[in-house]
């Protein structure tokens, strides 16, 4: 194990470590505002994304090389103003 290696195990340990202290020693009152903010995490990220936000590519087109042309063609073109 080089010099190199152990110092960034300590460096990642150290953080663990104040990390850890920090979550242990937190007031109830803390870890009630955690949860809250880890169960409106959970709520944006996966239950608002699979019920709102479809994959569009995966449903519309086959294979990849339909998706990156679609893709390409979006880009690259410019939309025409109907006045």
């Amino acid at each position: 194990m080089g010099a190199g290696q152990k110092d960034s195990s300590s460096l990642f340990t150290r953080i663990f470590r104040f990390y850890y202290d920090g979550f242990t020693t937190m007031s109830s009152w803390g870890r009630k505002v955690w949860i809250i903010i880890l169960v409106k995490l959970f709520i944006m990220f996966l239950i608002l994304k699979v019920f709102f936000f479809p994959d569009f590519l995966k449903k519309n087109f086959e294979n990849d090389a339909q998706r990156s042309e679609y893709v390409l063609d979006r880009l690259t073109n410019i939309p025409v103003d109907n006045d």
